[in-house]
C-alpha cells in the first residue's frame, strides 16, 4: 500500500558525475540504463554501481537481495525522524518499512531514498500487529521503557519487524502488548533516551551484523 508523504528537497547538485564519457555514440548496452542520466549526468544520492541507472532498475536489483528484516515506526504526531528511518532502511537492503498511524509523514530525512525502499501503511496499531501475524513476522520493540531488556548481545529473530516509537513519548501502550519482546540500547551518559533516528540504526545494524553477509557480487562496470 503506498504510503503519502510531503514534498522533500531535490537532490543536491554538484555530487554526482556528468555525461557518460564519449557521448551517445559510446553509450553501454544493457536495460537498465537511463538515458537521460547518460546525456546530461547523474547527480542523485547513489553508490557508483547504480551510477546511470533506472530508478526501477535500481529498486528492481536491491530487490534480489533484500534481507527478511521489516522496520515499523508509529506515527500519531508527524514525527520528523521517519525520513532518517527510512534512509537507514534504504542503506541496509530492508524488506519494508512500516509507517503506523498518519499516512502522511515528512520526508525530509529521506534524502530521496523512499524512492527506493518499500513501504507500507497501517491505519492502527491493530492493523499493523494483524498484519504482522499474517506474515509470520516476530515483533520485537525497541525502547528503554521498564521490563526492557538489552539489545547487545541478543540473538534476533530472523524473520522480525522492529517497531519504534515516536520521538519522546516512545511506544504506545497498545504496541508494546503486541510486541513478543521489548529490547533497549544500553546508554551511559546523562541524556534518558537517544533520538529515534540513531536508535533505529544501531538496531538495524545489530541484526544486519547477525545475517547479512558481505553485499552482493555482480556490479556492473562502468
Amino acid at each position: 500500500m503506498a504510503v503519502s508523504s510531503d514534498d522533500g528537497p531535490p537532490p543536491t547538485p554538484g555530487q554526482g558525475v556528468g555525461p557518460w564519457p564519449g557521448g551517445s555514440d559510446d553509450w553501454p548496452d544493457g536495460d537498465h540504463w537511463d538515458p537521460e542520466l547518460l546525456e546530461h549526468g547523474d547527480a542523485r544520492n547513489v553508490v557508483d554501481r547504480y551510477r546511470y541507472w533506472r530508478m526501477d532498475a535500481i529498486v528492481a536489483d536491491i530487490d534480489r537481495r533484500r534481507h527478511p528484516l521489516h522496520v515499523a515506526i508509529e506515527n500519531f504526531t508527524h514525527d520528523s525522524n521517519i525520513g532518517s528511518v527510512v534512509r537507514t532502511a534504504n542503506a541496509f537492503a530492508v524488506a519494508e518499512v512500516h509507517i503506523v498511524g498518519r499516512r502522511r509523514w515528512n520526508r525530509r530525512g529521506a534524502m530521496v531514498t523512499d524512492r527506493y525502499q518499500h513501504l507500507r501503511h497501517h491505519d492502527t496499531v491493530a492493523d499493523f500487529l494483524a498484519w504482522a501475524g499474517e506474515a509470520g513476522m516476530i515483533v520485537i520493540g525497541i525502547d528503554n521503557i521498564p521490563g526492557s531488556e538489552p539489545l547487545e548481545g541478543e540473538t534476533l529473530p530472523r524473520e522480525t519487524v522492529m517497531v519504534f516509537g515516536q520521538e519522546s513519548a516512545g511506544l504506545s501502550e497498545e504496541m508494546v502488548a503486541g510486541c513478543e519482546r521489548v529490547l533497549h540500547i544500553t546508554q551511559y551518559g546523562s541524556t534518558r533516551s537517544m533520538n529515534v533516528g540513531a536508535a533505529a540504526a544501531i538496531a538495524m545494524w545489530s541484526w544486519v551484523v547477525q545475517y547479512a553477509g558481505p553485499p552482493g557480487e555482480g556490479e556492473v562496470s562502468r
